[in-house]
């Protein structure tokens, strides 16, 4: 079989480039594009050592070396945490567009009976790996932004009702402005089982004008601060995991 070492180098040239490309996106650390370039040739030379006598363990040995040196021309040091942090998310983007790769492969080239899996004569072709690449990466991008700015909204909340505490799952609902004099609503799962004082705070909804039962209650959100609130009782939201929405303008 006729190897083209020119053309393996620019495959693995391309797909570390695009490896580097994510992990400066996902991390926002604003590559230069001759950095990324820089260090995508820099791990495509680990081609070069598949024609050589070495072993398994040293091959990987190699590859890890190259992919330590490529994050540092790419990103530089700054530290030792910053770097870990490029190094680590680089790996985890490679596991994925690699295992993902793999399962095409799998898919495509081979068929199976029962647990027994056998080549069926096909293979992928490389120009659908350069087209399907970037979509999988932008993906991965768009999801891992989307699971950030969700996830930032999840604070642990301690909710202090006269000499009872309880700790709760809070999100951060920006959509939730409500106020009555004063104080912002927060809103729980929970039942009104307490002996305080009702509150009932008038909203307004797409579908109309209603009340909502509130008591006074005391709150203290982590990394936000301790709020005076009204806390308004309702079993009408579904958020995944959530017991308490916290109000937005505690933002």
């Amino acid at each position: 079989m006729t190897v083209y070492v020119d053309g393996v180098l620019f495959l693995n040239f391309f797909f570390d480039f695009l490896l580097l490309l994510t992990t400066s996106v996902v991390l926002k650390r604003h590559a230069k594009i001759f950095n990324l370039i820089l260090g995508a040739f820099i791990g495509s030379l680990s081609t070069l050592v598949l024609f050589f006598n070495v072993s398994s363990i040293q091959l990987f040995i190699i590859k890890v070396y190259l992919s330590i040196i490529m994050i540092l021309f790419t990103f530089y040091y700054k530290d030792f945490k910053y770097t870990i942090t490029n190094l680590g998310i680089f790996y985890v983007v490679s596991i994925l567009l690699g295992g993902f790769l793999y399962l095409l492969n799998i898919e495509f080239s081979y068929k199976h009976s029962g647990l027994i899996f056998y080549h069926n004569g096909l293979s992928i072709n490389v120009i659908f790996l350069f087209i399907i690449s970037p979509v999988i990466l932008y993906i991965y991008i768009c999801q891992s932004k989307l699971f950030r700015r969700k996830i930032k909204n999840y604070h642990q909340t301690k909710v202090k009702i006269g000499q009872k505490e309880f700790s709760l799952m809070g999100y951060l609902d920006t959509g939730n402005t409500l106020s009555y004099k004063g104080k912002p609503v927060v809103i729980t799962k929970m039942s009104n089982t307490f002996r305080n004082k009702k509150i009932l705070v008038p909203y307004v909804t797409v579908d109309g004008h209603s009340v909502i039962e509130c008591i006074n209650a005391k709150i203290e959100v982590e990394d936000m601060g301790t709020y005076d609130v009204l806390l308004g009782f309702s079993e009408n939201f579904n958020f995944s995991g959530v017991d308490i929405l916290l109000n937005g303008r505690m933002e």
